[in-house]
Formats: structure tokens, sequence, C-alpha cells
């Protein structure tokens, strides 16, 4: 291969990054479209996993009714929404096929152009398995999505399984994160790495806003954001007994199915990301002033601390659809503000992309080279 400039380099690795921003939007753009799905009753009106041929929606009358016919079924159909019409009924399953038109569409653009990009050697050796990985993640995703919609036919159930659904919504948000991470990593130029301890914490963070966003998946799985409506005491309290937190047996089941204490689960560790954050902030303008990393601490704090008012309001209004919606988007938010402060917190050493020419694949390099 002949010699690449820095220029060319640069624009290789400028579009890569372009090409991970447009992924990581489509991932939170199924998020939202997914929170739709589940809080509009969708997300079981298509009763059958088809990858392919399902991306075409009843185009005749008839292929209307057959999948009404199917859906009529269901458990969800005969306890909740039995007398639907087909009108209602094609309300419900737009939801759902466009979440999933929207995976798949996600795969088309994730997929192509890592091709393109490897195949032209403007993805690095590490940047590449990593991808690859992602790829795979993506496709697990696709199949815990169908369990979670199966666990929803089985008899008697009129919606997912929480423990299934919180699964498929945080490991939609690990892929963001990675995405994100990756992608950050992709930063021109080089970048010192934050003092110890900023760095420490902000690898902390991520975790942490992936443990809360399950534990919300849990709440919206269960529907425990209807009940206990009241901040910041619950039910009159600001501590519940133990006897009321754990009054399901066998007690482990606490933690899916008994409302008060999965509410009060997600409560504890907003606080704790709360005050993780602001103290994070505060020792990063004093140990870090003036400071790229000072400025990122901020504005994730800014952000943790909207989330939280959202949430409250999302409680207190016993959650319409607008303010679950948003507080479910403002966590993928939290989540990218969070992913990029702390990779870029460990540092862009010298000869980051922008600054050095790409390095092919074995046997990948282009015609020419």
């Amino acid at each position: 291969m002949g010699a690449i400039t820095d220029r060319t380099a640069g624009g290789a690795s400028s579009a890569v990054r372009l090409w991970l921003a447009v992924v990581a939007a489509l991932v939170i753009a199924m998020v939202a479209v997914g929170g739709a799905t589940r809080l509009t009753g969708s997300g079981l009106s298509i009763t059958e996993w088809r990858p392919v041929t399902g991306i075409v929606p009843p185009l005749s009358e008839a292929d209307w009714a057959s999948e009404f016919a199917k859906y009529r079924d269901t458990p969800q159909y005969a306890i909740l929404n039995q007398g639907i019409g087909l009108p209602a009924f094609k309300v419900l399953y737009g939801w759902e096929w466009g979440h999933r038109f929207l995976g798949r569409l996600l795969g088309l653009v994730f997929f192509l152009p890592l091709v393109v990009f490897w195949w032209k050697g403007m993805i690095r050796r590490r940047l590449g398995w990593g991808l690859l990985a992602l790829g795979i993640l993506g496709g697990l995703q696709g199949a815990i999505g169908w369990i979670m919609v199966a666990s929803g036919l089985q008899p008697g159930m009129t919606a997912v399984a929480p423990l299934k659904l919180a699964l498929h919504l945080t490991t939609a948000s690990l892929i963001l994160a990675l995405l994100v991470w990756l992608a950050a990593g992709e930063r021109p130029g080089t970048l010192a790495p934050a003092p110890a301890r900023l760095r420490a914490t902000a690898l902390l963070l991520p975790p942490l806003v992936l443990a809360q966003i399950f534990l919300g998946g849990l709440v919206a799985g269960s529907h425990a954001g209807l009940v206990y409506n009241t901040w910041p005491d619950m039910d009159g309290v600001l501590l519940p007994s133990a006897d009321s937190l754990f009054a399901v047996r066998p007690w482990i089941e606490n933690f899916v199915d008994n409302h008060l204490l999965v509410q009060f689960d997600h409560r504890l560790a907003a606080y704790l990301l709360l005050a993780l954050t602001l103290l994070h902030a505060a020792d990063a303008a004093v140990s870090a002033r003036g400071t790229a990393t000072a400025r990122r601490t901020l504005v994730v704090a800014a952000f943790v601390v909207g989330q939280a008012g959202l949430g409250i309001a999302t409680l207190l209004l016993a959650v319409p659809l607008w303010a679950a919606l948003a507080h479910q988007v403002m966590a993928m938010a939290v989540l990218t503000a969070a992913t990029v402060h702390a990779r870029l917190s460990r540092g862009v050493p010298a000869g980051a992309p922008a600054r050095a020419a790409p390095r092919p694949y074995p046997g990948l390099a282009p015609r020419g080279a």
C-alpha cells in the first residue's frame, strides 16, 4: 500500500466515528420505540419470530385477518383486549413491527459499512475485533427479544416476564455503551489520562448506570411505577419495613415480584448514582480545575440530576406515556455521557487513529496496495 497522508488517515477515522455515531443513534431510537411498544401493550401483537420474512407487514385484508386471528389466540387478548377490532389491532401491530424493523435496519447499517471499512483497511485490528464482538452481541439481543416476547405468550400471561424485559433493555444499553466507548477511542490527537482517583471513579460510572437501567427495567416490567406514587416517602414512610420489603416467599422473588422492593431498589440506586456523580464533579472541580476532565464531570452530573428530576416527575404523575418515554431516552443520554467520560479519562495515546495510517487486515488490503 502506498503512503497515506495524515489528512487521509484523519478522514478515514472521521468516517468510522460518524458511522458509529449513526449506529448508536439507531440503538437509542430502538430503545425509544421499544419503550413505546411496551407502554402501549403492543409487544405481544406479533406472535411469531420470522427474522427474514417478517420484514414484510401484512399487505392485504386476508393477511391482516390471519395475523389478527393469531393474536386472538393469545392470553393477552383473552384477558385484557377481548373485543378490540381490527383497526385497534393494526395500531398495536404497527408499534411492534416498527420496533422489529428498526432492529433489522440497525443490523444492515452496522454490518454493511463494517465490511466496506474493513476491506478498505480503515479499521484498526483492535477496533475490528471489538466491532465483531458487538455484532455477535447484537444477534444475541435479537434472540433475547424473542425469548422475552415468548414469555408473554404463555398461558395466563398478559405481558412479558419482567426479568426478561430488564435483560433485553440492559443488553441494548450495553450495546450502546460499547459503541460509544469504541467511538470515543477513535478521537483524533492525543489526550492525557485523568488523575488516578478521577479515572477510577469515571470508570465506575457506566456499570452503575447499567445496573440502574436494569433495575428500571424491572420496575417497568412489573409495573411497579404505578404504585407508591409519592416522593420522597413510599406509602407514607421513608424506609419501608423489612416485613413489607420481603413479604413474598421465597424471599429471592421479592427482587422481581414485590412492587415495593422493586421500586425501592430503583430509588436507592438512583440516590447512589446521584451522590457519586455530584461528589465526582466536586472532586474534579478541586483536583482538575479548568481541565476537560472537570468539564466532562459537570456534563455527566447535569444529565444525572435531570434524569433524577424526570424520574420523580414520572412517578408523581403515575407514569404517563410521554414522561416514561422521556425517562427511558434520558437514561440512554446519561449512559452515553458517562461512557464518553470514562473512555476519555483513560487518555488517548500518541498515534491515535487520526495521526497514523490505517492498518488493514491481512488479505483484505484494497487492490493495488
